[in-house]
């Protein structure tokens, strides 16, 4: 059996920083595979910033190359949207039931959970993976304290990451040489593509 660690994201772009997490979640964390889940439409994100799904696959698709270790998936674009995490985990634990799957996420998003469509299910269910964000703070919120008081949760020491999507669209906007950020075929296909100019 194959622990999996679902690394949900828009990917809007794929850059340097995601791929160090999953790298070390592969190399250091004990999981098997890492699987890039590229989100048609996070319910708790604006959709309009999004670039088209197809191309966000293609980005993390290059980024991987041929790391088996790695992979890019798009089983969210055939799923109804907005699409919810436990929906999608429900879907790959019946089209895939030999492998164990397990969560990958960022402490910030680990301090959302109470907003997640069917919480408390989904921690019982799947271990999460936790790396660090920088300034992270957990809200005052009894629900979420609740949730987490069941959910089994791997913290892991994997390098503090302060790149984002926003960072990298907002740079390549202003001009910016942004190649520092990307894998360099991902930065080669947003130049060839014109993507996040003006």
């Amino acid at each position: 059996m194959a622990k999996i660690g679902l690394y949900f994201g828009s990917f809007n772009p794929v850059h340097i920083g995601h791929m160090a997490i999953a790298g070390y979640m592969t190399e250091f964390a004990g999981i098997d595979q890492v699987w890039f889940v590229v989100s048609p439409h996070n319910p708790l994100k604006k959709k309009e910033t999004l670039l088209a799904d197809h191309h966000r696959l293609s980005m993390a698709m290059i980024a991987i190359g041929d790391n088996d270790r790695l992979k890019a998936s798009d089983i969210e674009f055939r799923l109804p949207v907005p699409s919810y995490t436990i929906d999608t985990l429900t879907y790959l634990k019946e089209k895939y039931p030999k492998n164990e799957f397990c969560l990958v996420m960022g402490e910030d998003n680990l301090y959302t959970l109470h907003k997640w469509k069917n919480a408390d299910e989904l921690v019982k269910k799947y271990a999460i993976y936790v790396y660090p964000r920088p300034g992270t703070l957990k809200p005052s919120s009894p629900l979420l304290s609740q949730i987490l008081s069941s959910t089994v949760t791997h913290y892991v020491k994997a390098p503090l990451m302060e790149i984002s999507g926003t960072f990298i669209r907002d740079g390549i906007q202003k001009g910016k040489d942004m190649s520092y950020f990307l894998p360099p075929a991902v930065w080669k296909y947003i130049k060839e593509m014109h993507f996040y100019e003006k």
